[in-house]
């Protein structure tokens, strides 16, 4: 079986909110498909397009904007670069005119309400998460393509082998956590330097830590952001935005006029021990109340859990003197290797295996990158990723009208004060007589993703989904 190699920059993508299943990852289905039919014929031979959605996709596909990613992918749109201010205007645009301009080059008539289909009660066996997309040319040929949105963004056709990655050769190939530990002390170097070796084989050096360093960039931006934007979230459940009102609570008189500034400002207000949880909160707060409304945000390993990994980052450069690039990048390093080794032994989609897929894992990956930032040992920084993840196990996925925002949004602060947790009770804690590896954790958890009732993945069929009475005046 070819090695799995994962980069960096696979585990983080730089996207928009609400989902990396359902709004990313159809989005990059969408762009696959354009390729798709351009190789086949000229795009201006095409005469219609239809969607249909499965399973997941179909059942909180409204909620999580997958009919919306949808056509903004088809309309030749990157979600690294497309303005997220923009994007109300461009599908009222479509719904209105009744027409798509695919690949801002050929448009074509479209309906959304009519040719965007979701099939509540069809999933396909590969993965719940789903899409075909058909289309006819002019002269009545079709084509059609099916498409899979695994989880953090990741895409897969049907039919495809393996991705392009596999080929890569890594220097430390790791398939797992005692894979990595063995490079560890075979080599004696940290988990962020092994990781760090593996991703020369895509690039430069200098160029992955510009790249990690941008990530970063763009975690900082979307908490600033979140933490200065009051209003309701989008979507029907009429949720408050929290992260603006606590911001201002917790600052009080100081001043400041940007992010650094803010920086300091939240500094001086000392670090006791109820300041810095109600900081951690509303960090993660501000990221994931941000991508409930198709903000700009950084999969970390999904969008789901967006708020986790910057939250623990920014406690980390604020309250822990961490605010030096080489510990961003080595903190960065090291929660990607840990969020691989889970998507390659278990899952990373909510659609798969509940939330401990996506909260669970990005709790796992911000302990074990906060542990080894903080001075840990590689076995103490394992230690803390299998902790953070222990206290997951069974964490079910069921957003209360398909929206990623209740328990969603809450979650992801709950996830940064476990990681936070795990941290201290690794770097406290002697490894060698622990008695759960991060491996066998890993297996507990798609063990249990395996039996976990499918009501409770991602479907709005089960959980606080249907025991919340509600009112979706907008969805």
């Amino acid at each position: 079986m070819p090695h799995e190699a994962i980069s960096i920059f696979d585990i983080f993508k730089i996207g928009i909110g609400p989902s990396s299943s359902h709004t990313l990852g159809p989005w990059r289905a969408a762009q696959r498909f354009l390729i798709s039919l351009q190789k086949n014929k000229k795009l201006t031979d095409v005469k219609q397009i239809e969607i249909i959605l499965y399973g997941s996709l179909a059942k909180t596909g409204k909620g999580h904007g997958t009919d919306i990613a949808i056509q903004l992918g088809l309309s030749g749109d990157d979600p690294v670069t497309f303005d997220v201010n923009k994007i109300d205007e461009k599908i009222n645009s479509i719904k209105k005119e009744k027409k798509i301009l695919l690949n801002g080059v050929h448009e074509i008539d479209f309906n959304p309400d009519e040719n965007i289909h979701f099939l509540f009660t069809e999933t396909l066996p590969y993965h719940p998460n789903a899409v075909t997309f058909l289309a006819e040319y002019q002269d009545g040929e079709k084509i059609a393509e099916t498409y899979y949105s695994i989880g953090g963004g990741f895409v897969k056709k049907e039919g495809e082998e393996e991705s392009g990655n596999s080929t890569v050769q890594l220097p430390f190939p790791i398939d797992d956590a005692n894979g990595l530990l063995h490079w560890c002390m075979k080599t004696g170097m940290s988990i962020h330097e092994v990781v760090m070796e593996n991703e020369t084989a895509w690039h430069n050096e200098a160029d992955i830590k510009n790249g990690i360093l941008n990530i970063w960039h763009v975690m900082q931006e979307c908490i600033y952001r979140g933490c200065h934007t009051q209003g309701i979230l989008p979507g029907g459940l009429n949720v408050k935005r929290r992260a603006a009102d606590l911001n201002k609570k917790l600052i009080g008189e100081r001043k400041y006029n940007d992010y650094d500034s803010w920086i300091k400002a939240i500094k001086e207000g000392g670090n006791n021990f109820k300041y810095i949880l109600d900081w951690v909160s509303c960090f993660a707060l501000a990221v994931n109340e941000e991508n409930a409304s198709f903000g700009r945000v950084v999969t970390a390993p999904t969008n789901g859990a967006a708020g986790v990994i910057p939250a623990v980052l920014q406690y980390f450069v604020v309250f822990c003197d961490g605010n030096r690039n080489e510990s961003i990048i080595q903190f960065m390093l090291t929660a990607s290797e840990i969020g691989c080794i889970f998507k390659k032994g278990a899952t990373i989609s909510a659609a798969m295996g509940g939330c401990q897929a996506e909260i669970g894992v990005s709790s796992a990956m911000a302990a074990a990158a906060l542990t080894e930032s903080m001075g840990g040992t590689q076995k103490q920084t394992l230690m803390a990723s299998e902790i953070a993840m222990e206290h997951h196990l069974g964490l079910t996925c069921d957003p209360i009208g398909g929206l990623v925002q209740v328990p969603c949004i809450e979650r992801n602060t709950m996830g940064a004060i476990k990681a936070i947790t795990a941290c201290q009770l690794a770097l406290q804690g002697t490894p060698d007589f622990a008695k759960v590896s991060l491996d066998a954790v890993i297996k507990t958890m798609w063990d249990t993703a395996l039996d976990m009732n499918s009501k409770y993945k991602e479907t709005s069929d089960g959980g606080l989904a249907v025991h919340i009475p509600i009112s979706l005046s907008e969805c």
